[in-house]
């Protein structure tokens, strides 16, 4: 015998409230180091993130800085004066800690989990590697050749050829439309390049340094200013210059794979940065629109249609702009079809006002998904390392979720006519040119490129 279950038992969803944002103590040392602790005992870890401005200082420089930032941030850890890598390696290791160094176009991060009792030798190494990073020439090398390799590999993958195109297309000759450097140069960095580049931009001031954990924050600090009282090389923080006008055009960019089975089609345009008015608007129109599973996009090209398995939207933020994206990797037989679609849906965001459902399901995806984002160590470390990189304060998590919970559909409206409609975004799609121009060229004119 089967039971039914009575739905009319299942009380409603109570309306979403934002998550509590942990309390966080802010201190700017002398050097200029500004240092954010949130204790959160009961799990014995720390999460460190310094957070180093390193941003091409010109637009003719870029492809030689990301280059050699490129190599620095894999190079950094090779070795010191005291210590050689596998002496790093295993002092982080006996405290629970393994870092790690990346770079982007805005900055050089290191990061880390460790466990409580070794934040003040962890910050010790950390100093050691800031002031003293030694670039010793053959591991440099090696270090330079993997990347070399790497690149090589990634810029032969559809995905980046597309993400390259679209940003070159739309930033020019700024910093950002460098994507990945070019292999080449990189083969030309050089050790006593990385410690000219390292003395001049690994600086102080202007870096942010989070920690988060079960900690004391008043002696948290104090660990941190004697470990980095050292620290004192001076400069002033090189952030990437203003996004100019979008080189915007109406035509579709069409880069030639031949022979590709598949297209990838990606549309981007500019998006309100963290302190505009609008984000909270836009954020909830990307998630109607194709920022999570239950997207209208999504319904569209993947649900109903099968054109694409994982299409995909989102809201991107730099230091010196933000991006609205549209991603979708369909069949080539297909492209013309896809991309039709795709600018039907985002018209008809621009155009006809989404449903209460619709808004309400998406702000409580968003406010969820924020909400998990920061409940675990990490994940509170890293997003409070952005938010400080980008000037604001820790506040600005709860500020944000009230302004989600009051936006209106007319608000969703007008961020999508704004930042949504078809023509304010630039399209490139990187495929076989032979059998996907006639596609797109029904929709529109198209520029055809040799592959990059």
């Amino acid at each position: 015998m089967t039971t039914q279950l009575d739905l009319s038992l299942v009380p409603p969803l109570g309306d979403p409230r934002p998550h509590p944002v942990p309390a966080a103590e802010e201190t700017t040392l002398p050097n200029g180091l500004r240092v954010v602790v949130v204790p959160r005992p009961g799990v014995p870890l720390i999460e460190l993130r310094l957070r180093v401005p390193f941003a091409a200082p010109t637009e003719r420089g870029a492809g030689v800085h990301t280059a050699r930032a490129s190599v620095l941030s894999g190079a950094v850890l090779l070795g010191t004066a005291a210590h050689d890598q596998n002496a790093i390696a295993e002092l982080l290791q006996g405290h629970g800690a393994e870092l790690s160094v990346s770079t982007d176009p805005d900055r050089l991060l290191f990061a880390t989990t460790l466990l409580p009792g070794g934040l003040s030798p962890v910050l010790g190494m950390l100093a050691e590697l800031l002031t003293g990073a030694a670039y010793p020439a053959d591991p440099v090398e090696g270090e330079r050749d993997r990347l070399v390799e790497r690149i090589v590999i990634a810029r032969s993958q559809p995905g980046v050829i597309a993400r390259t195109a679209l940003a070159a297309r739309r930033y020019g000759s700024h910093p950002y439309a460098v994507q990945l450097p070019d292999p080449d140069v990189v083969a030309e960095v050089r050790p006593p390049a990385l410690r000219r580049l390292h003395h001049e931009r690994v600086v102080p001031s202007g870096s942010s340094l989070v920690l988060v954990g079960d900690l004391d924050p008043r002696a948290a600090v104090d660990a941190v200013a004697a470990a980095l009282a050292g620290w004192t090389e001076r400069g002033d923080a090189v952030e990437a210059p203003p996004v100019p006008a979008e080189l915007h055009a109406s035509e579709v960019s069409l880069v030639d794979r031949p022979g590709a089975v598949q297209s990838n089609i990606r549309l981007g345009g500019p998006a309100p940065t963290r302190t505009d008015p609008d984000l909270a608007a836009l954020r909830l129109a990307n998630m109607v629109f194709g920022g999570y599973f239950s997207s209208r996009y999504v319904e569209n090209i993947r649900e109903n249609r099968g054109y694409s398995y994982s299409p995909r939207s989102s809201v991107d933020h730099q230091a010196a702009g933000s991006s609205f994206l549209v991603e979708a990797d369909v069949a080539t037989e297909v492209t013309g079809p896809a991309l039709l679609e795709t600018q039907y849906e985002l018209g008809r965001m621009a155009l006809a006002p989404v449903t209460e459902a619709e808004l309400d399901a998406a702000r409580r995806y968003v406010l969820g998904s924020m909400a998990l984002s920061i409940a675990t160590h990490a994940g509170l470390a890293s997003t409070l390392s952005a938010l400080v990189g980008a000037g604001l304060p820790a506040d600005w998590l709860y500020d944000h979720q009230r302004d989600l919970a009051g936006v209106t559909i007319d608000e969703v409206q007008e961020a999508s006519r704004r930042y949504l409609a078809p023509s304010a975004l630039t399209t490139v799609v990187v495929g076989d040119a032979d059998r996907v121009a006639g596609q797109l060229e029904a929709l529109g004119p198209v520029g055809v490129d040799g592959e990059k």
